[in-house]
């Protein structure tokens, strides 16, 4: 076996044991715009290096990974940065399990890859990242002490970065967690409104997958919500608010699924008397793909679209709150473009969650027009309307939406900020020129 395979195929924890036999607490690979090459901060681990340069699918010349080996419980963590032109890389910090350092890396890179995408289209002056910790199954992540330690070290991780990054929640992070990295970093947002933040996203965020599905229907045929069937992925923290949101628009159905048992029981308990159908799923079930509906929305985790799921999908449209749900933006998103199946890119449509944190430092109003505005119908860059734009181009150039809307994107991202510059590169080159990885 390679040593590049070794390092990539080893779980996270055997990663972490193998640093420390060569006393590596933090490390990163940062990319050199000079010599077009990732560089790592040891030797040892160059054989990750080389994988991300012969990386065509998920890496995107990202500007830096930062890692730090928590001094407590024995978990990665981890700070992806993608493109910071228009700004400080923004992106909530996913508490995840992970069996291989390949699958880990990868989840962080279209992460960032995708945060960038959607920051740039939304309009925000932030540029993409994403905080990903990988949970360390000898440890039980529900214990109070154990999970603030983790995440006040993760917030201790962020200051070290000198606000290159700015995290956020996500999937597995919820607003107790954020109040412990907002006691060790002033670098975060979503933290409880009783510290002066926005708290949970989720509810802004399943707004705008509404908005997504009403795009999708405009287009396909001048339709409403009214009396569809949607098909849910995900019944947690976006699933649930969305679920509530459709009944309200007057859905004819609902079926959805969850891996936790839990979290099926209580959407069960607060839609009674509604047309729920609710089932409790295995992590390799795939059958909600297959569901005789109008929508599929998938609100879990990404990469589920895939050459195993397409060929069930009954759905003539896909819209969703998951991030990276494509496995391979290319070959996906033209495998449904060529089934004439409507995808809304989950970067377009699941950007209220960033939107909702995005100007805290400039406090709040009520009903604040700088976030309703990407609700409204009728402005330029809403989510409805951009969906709009990125399904016309799609049909005018018969080219796949998802390759449209990140051309889109792509573009606006290299915009540099109108004040600060691409201040963000600057500060990951003074990290690398202080020897970031050598402090302890």
């Amino acid at each position: 076996m390679s040593t590049t395979h070794k390092l990539l195929s080893i779980s996270p924890n055997e990663l972490i044991e193998f640093l420390k036999t060569i006393g590596i607490t933090r490390f990163y690979f940062i990319y050199d715009k000079k010599d077009k090459r990732v560089i790592p901060s040891h030797k040892e681990l160059k054989p990750i290096a080389d994988f991300l340069n012969l990386d065509k699918r998920d890496f995107n010349f990202h500007e830096g990974l930062f890692f730090r080996i928590s001094k407590k419980y024995d978990t990665l963590l981890g700070a992806f940065i993608h493109r910071t032109n228009r700004g400080q890389a923004a992106g909530g910090v996913r508490y995840w399990d992970y069996e291989s350092m390949e699958d880990y890396l990868r989840d962080g890179l279209r992460l960032s890859k995708g945060m960038t995408h959607k920051n740039a289209l939304a309009g925000l002056w932030w540029g993409g990242g994403k905080g990903v910790m990988a949970h360390n199954p000898e440890i039980d992540k529900n214990d109070p002490e154990i999970r603030s330690g983790i995440y006040r070290e993760y917030g201790e991780l962020i200051t070290s970065l000198r606000g290159c990054y700015v995290t956020a929640e996500d999937v597995g992070t919820n607003v107790d967690d954020m109040s412990n990295i907002f006691s060790r970093t002033r670098f975060t947002t979503c933290i409880p409104p009783s510290l002066g933040g926005s708290g949970n996203p989720s509810i802004p965020t399943a707004r705008g997958v509404v908005a997504g599905m009403k795009a999708a229907l405009k287009f396909s045929a001048g339709a409403a919500l009214k009396g569809k069937t949607i098909a849910i992925q995900g019944m947690g923290n976006v699933g649930s608010p969305l679920i509530k949101f459709l009944f309200e628009e007057k859905v004819k159905k609902i079926i959805a699924c969850d891996i936790f048992p839990e979290v099926v029981e209580r959407a069960k308990h607060e839609f009674a008397g509604e047309n729920l159908e609710a089932y409790i799923a295995e992590r390799i079930d795939a059958s909600i793909f297959g569901a005789d509906c109008d929508i599929l929305s998938p609100c879990a985790t990404g990469a589920v679209i895939n050459p195993q799921t397409i060929p069930l999908i009954k759905a003539k449209i896909i819209c969703g709150a998951a991030n990276n749900q494509l496995e391979d933006s290319e070959r996906d998103g033209k495998e449904l473009h060529k089934r004439g199946i409507i995808y809304i890119p989950d970067f377009l449509t699941n950007r209220m969650g960033i939107v909702n944190c995005a100007n805290e430092q400039y406090g709040y109003v009520n009903d604040d027009p700088f976030i309703e505005r990407h609700l409204l119908l009728d402005w330029k860059h809403s989510v409805y309307q951009t969906a709009l734009h990125v399904l016309n181009e799609s049909k005018k150039t018969n080219q796949p939406s998802a390759k449209v809307a990140v051309r889109l994107a792509d573009k606006i991202s290299k915009e540099n900020h109108p004040v600060f510059g691409h201040r963000g590169q600057q500060i990951i080159d003074s990290l690398v020129a202080d020897k970031w990885h050598e402090q302890i």
